[in-house]
């Protein structure tokens, strides 16, 4: 795993020397758009909206609309007297508590991994959010971009988080809020009971992408026999209009224990398997990573 950016932290006279890799990973299945009658793939092309023509990337400018039909052209020379300075450095503004930012504005966590000689700075500050239950408020120039970022401890390490700035978020003014009585206290008892119920310890590899799981299936069974044979998915179920909201959770809650039940005694009765041949991988993941 390369590194995206490497640079310091810096707090007061503190600096920490750190690397930056992106936490997350997600490649979806990419799709080319074909011509249905010989599977021949479809370009797009740079076309003006006044006559039609094809436009080469030389004659290609940036403009900026101010009104309808009205522009004003962006010059590199323009973009570059607003520049921000890229100075490798992650610039602490501030330590906040972190249950006074809204959630809504952390978007892209990143590990920041220790630089050579900053191990005692880099656990000083960690170990510091974690007493003191802050996350650091910080700067960053990602490539050519001024970003807002959070650092806060995880576990042994520290993380950057991207963020939103705050007037980037749309106002939840506009919203409807729920209207009608409160839950009243039979409801919210029996609501509670569901929720203990449904409540497991955290286990994110029983977490799967089905959706993605169940095309790839498809493709290969695609490649293999042409055309597939449908996929079995299970019937939405219809939303009803709820009037009796304690016996549709009564109903939820005996269900949900039968299915804990159900679970818990099959596990209990289940012989030491053996292991199992691993299956093969497929292959739309084989020539993704070959890629």
């Amino acid at each position: 795993m390369r590194a995206i950016w490497k640079g310091t932290i810096s707090f007061g006279l503190v600096s920490i020397p750190v690397s930056l890799y992106p936490a997350i990973q997600r490649e979806e299945l990419q799709f080319r758009l074909l011509r249905g009658s010989d599977l021949s793939p479809v370009n797009y092309k740079r076309v003006a909206e006044k006559d039609g023509k094809e436009v080469a990337w030389d004659s290609i400018v940036k403009g900026y609309e101010y009104e309808k039909g009205k522009f004003v052209v962006l010059k590199e020379d323009d973009f570059k007297r607003v520049d921000v300075e890229a100075t490798q450095t992650v610039e602490i503004m501030s330590f906040v508590a972190i249950d006074e930012v809204d959630p809504l504005l952390f978007y892209k966590p990143y590990h920041l991994e220790v630089g050579k000689g900053g191990g005692k700075a880099y656990m000083l500050l960690r170990d510091a959010l974690n007493k003191t239950g802050k996350i650091a408020i910080a700067r960053v120039v990602i490539k050519t971009r001024q970003h807002l970022a959070a650092i806060k401890p995880q576990d042994e390490n520290l993380m950057l988080e991207l963020m939103h700035f705050p007037d980037e978020l749309r106002d939840k003014s506009e919203l409807k809020t729920p209207e009608g009585k409160a839950p009243a206290k039979a409801e919210l008892s029996m609501a509670e009971k569901l929720i203990e119920t449904m409540t497991t310890p955290w286990k994110p590899e029983d977490y799967k992408d089905e959706y993605r799981a169940a095309l790839e299936d498809m493709i290969e069974d695609k490649i293999a026999h042409g055309d597939a044979k449908p996929m079995k998915t299970a019937k939405a179920k219809r939303p009803s209009n709820v009037i009796d909201l304690v016996s549709v959770l009564q109903e939820s809650l005996a269900a949900s224990k039968s299915k804990r039940s159900s679970t818990s005694s099959s596990s209990k009765a289940k012989p030491a398997a053996k292991s199992k041949a691993k299956k093969p991988a497929r292959q739309t993941k084989s020539r993704r990573k070959a890629a």
